[in-house]
């Protein structure tokens, strides 16, 4: 395309166009390709807008917008140029995970609301919001893209393919009664993006687009404390209040909108409380061992004595020995007695020979 666009491979497709995956060889990076399907290309008139279209998106400058790179034509193809994801659309991952955590949901819906804030003030309205067109990166961040694309779809497409039809699941009110989308229409769209992805449900079906169409206009839907408990109440009137019928019951700005946004998510846990696990990390009270005598928790170890480690047998030979070294201690204590000087009696009479003896310590002698 162009001498300068390289096709990679086929990423998906639309009702309105092909997506594929690119290099610019002139600046050697990934890019993403999206060119519109010949039916729609025969049409002058709609060439015209979606070129003006995409030549304002590209003017667009935003973290959480899908840039534009480049818009073209040649022999009657008709192509945008965008930055290259890495990651996967919203959808995939609510169908994957049923629900997306609180604080998880109401972050992206934040940034996609700053998203919209920043395309607001530059006149332009998506008219197309919904999770096949938010692609959350690696990193977790989510990027608005498909800017304008859908917003000539008349009734009849509306039953052509199974994309656009999907589309009938988002749109507001007034874009069901077939009135001019407003930046309101959008934080209507963003208001169900944010129903599903804390209830895992669309608030509206239906057999045909008709029908789903017919109860954007005049259905309320139920409430998403019934269908998720967990989500708190100021939350669920964010949502209610997104999803107004009336275009002036809804925030007046997706500023306001994120103001609101910001301020719940310090409310919301950061992580998904994880029931019944015994491996999961906990903050535990310190125990006071005075307080808990008696309690079946274990006592502190016992410092180690150095003799621990002696082997058994080495025990048993040293009091071997030590038996051994005791009883020649007290033989020879016993066999070892000490030398008396003996008085001399020799010629004395018994009694003077016994006074004599008893001076001298040795009256026990017999």
């Amino acid at each position: 395309m162009g001498n300068r666009y390289e096709i990679l491979e086929q990423l998906g497709g639309g009702g309105m166009s092909i997506v594929y995956k690119g290099r610019d060889t002139l600046l050697n990076r990934l890019v993403t390709i999206k060119v519109l399907r010949p039916e729609f290309t025969s049409d002058e008139d709609f060439v015209q807008r979606f070129r003006r279209e995409a030549q304002a998106v590209a003017k667009l400058s935003h973290p959480n917008i899908v840039s534009i790179y480049d818009v073209g034509w040649e022999d009657q193809i008709h192509y945008l140029v965008m930055e290259y994801v890495e990651g996967d659309n919203l959808k995939n991952l609510i169908r994957a995970q049923g629900t997306i955590p609180l604080k998880q949901a109401v972050e992206f819906a934040l940034q996609i609301s700053d998203a919209l804030q920043h395309a607001h003030e530059n006149d332009i309205v998506h008219r197309d919001v919904k999770p096949q067109n938010i692609l959350i990166t690696r990193e977790g961040r989510a990027k608005l893209t498909d800017f304008g694309i859908a917003k000539e779809a008349t009734t009849a497409t509306l039953t052509q393919t199974d994309t656009v039809v999907g589309s009938v699941h988002y749109i507001s009110p007034e874009q069901a009664r077939g009135e001019t989308a407003e930046p309101a229409s959008d934080i209507y769209s963003l208001g169900i993006v944010l129903y599903e992805m804390v209830t895992g449900k669309l608030p509206f079906q239906g057999e045909t687009p008709i029908a789903v169409a017919l109860k954007q206009i005049q259905d309320a839907p139920e409430r998403p404390t019934s269908l998720n408990p967990a989500l708190p109440q100021r939350l669920e009137n964010i949502i209610l209040r997104m999803m107004a019928k009336k275009p002036a019951d809804r925030y007046e700005t997706a500023r306001q909108l994120s103001i609101d946004l910001a301020s719940v998510i310090k409310t919301l846990p950061s992580v998904p409380s994880v029931q019944n696990d015994e491996f999961a990390t906990r903050v535990i009270p310190t125990v006071n061992i005075e307080d808990d005598i008696g309690s079946s928790a274990e006592p502190n170890p016992v410092k180690e004595s150095p003799a621990k480690g002696i082997p058994g047998w080495l025990w048993a030979v040293l009091i071997v020995l030590a038996l051994m070294a005791a009883g020649i201690i007290g033989f020879k204590l016993f066999m070892n007695v000490p030398e008396v000087a003996m008085p001399d009696v020799v010629g004395k009479s018994q009694e003077e020979a016994e006074r004599i003896l008893k001076e001298h310590g040795l009256n026990d002698i017999q």
